[in-house]
């Protein structure tokens, strides 16, 4: 694995750079995007920010998403994934990728442990929120965190964290969090704006799925189901369905908590969560990944079979199965 020091070396030297952030994006990718963006603008490198789909409503308070292009317009030295565990999480943009790093410079900055080590140079370090790494990585540049900067990177941390009630939050996570909070950040206006804020529809979406929850296992595995049906109905996007999977996890006899949003006919986003379980493993039995207690993956099949298959893959991780 390369340093952070040669990546900024890297990137203090290039003269334009694309960064690309992963399909269905969420905070933290579009955060380190806009945050890195922002940073290199100021070293006098031209670059642009990339994701295949539209930002969505809930982190468009941030204004400067708006400059987020579905491609990218340069020629770049540099190529530049963030929070992107593997070249198929940047969905429509994967081939994009591939063709300009035959001509520039690839670099992945990630924080996922599944990550496949795609890029000529990779900085992959398990924390938090990947935010916590570009924080890093700016600072190696010598540009402040501050501003927008700031404001970009407590949206990551925030969002990837669980408002900092994830196991995996520490001492580092806090302290790279109030660096960011020093720097202009505002903390209660961006919880409200990515966590709390909601529609009167989504609220219903939540009311309907958390009313429905199967408990399998011995009540050991809850399971949130959403159907394209719901979503149609309600008026809602697919981000309406970013954190349901958390409420399981609040219940007492909940070790993993799972949520399946139905994005086709046979076709199911699975999102995990757990207590203890690596979920990671699960997620990997069908060629998905992310971290030991969140990651996710797609299952293929009608919805009891999916069931099943998810059922039996969680029994076979549980610690004391």
């Amino acid at each position: 694995m390369n340093t952070i020091e040669e990546i900024a070396h890297l990137l203090k030297n290039a003269k334009s750079a694309v960064i690309y952030t992963h399909m269905r994006p969420d905070g933290d990718t579009l955060g380190c995007g806009m945050a890195l963006h922002r940073a290199l603008c100021c070293l006098g490198v031209r670059c642009e920010a990339v994701c295949e789909s539209f930002v969505p409503p809930k982190l468009g308070f941030l204004g400067g998403m708006r400059e987020i292009r579905q491609r990218p317009t340069l020629s770049p030295d540099v190529v530049i994934a963030v929070d992107t565990s593997d070249l198929p999480r940047l969905g429509a943009l994967e081939e994009d990728f591939r063709m300009r790093a035959k001509r520039a410079v690839s670099v992945n900055i990630d924080h996922h442990i599944s990550n496949t080590r795609y890029a000529k140079y990779n900085f992959v370090r398990d924390r938090a929120s990947n935010a916590e790494n570009v924080l890093a990585l700016i600072e190696e540049l010598g540009v402040p965190v501050e501003g927008e900067i700031a404001a970009f990177l407590l949206l990551g941390m925030v969002t990837d964290s669980g408002v900092f009630s994830h196991s995996d939050v520490n001492g580092d996570t806090l302290r790279a969090a109030a660096k960011a909070v020093d720097g202009g950040g505002d903390l209660a206006a961006t919880v409200y704006e990515s966590v709390k804020r909601q529609t009167k529809a989504r609220a219903m979406l939540y009311a309907e799925t958390v009313g429905k929850l199967r408990y399998l296992l011995d009540d050991r595995l809850a399971v949130a189901i959403v159907s394209f049906e719901q979503l149609a109905r309600l008026g809602l996007d697919s981000d309406a369905t970013e954190g349901i999977v958390d409420f399981a996890l609040t219940v007492d006899c909940v070790e993993v908590s799972a949520s399946l949003f139905e994005m086709k006919r046979g076709q199911y986003k699975v999102s995990l969560r757990s207590k203890r379980t690596d979920v990671n493993a699960v997620a990997r039995t069908f060629g998905g990944g992310g971290h030991v207690h969140a990651s996710g993956c797609m299952l293929f099949g009608e919805l009891e079979e999916v069931v099943d298959k998810l059922r039996y893959a969680v029994y076979q991780h549980m610690e004391d199965a």
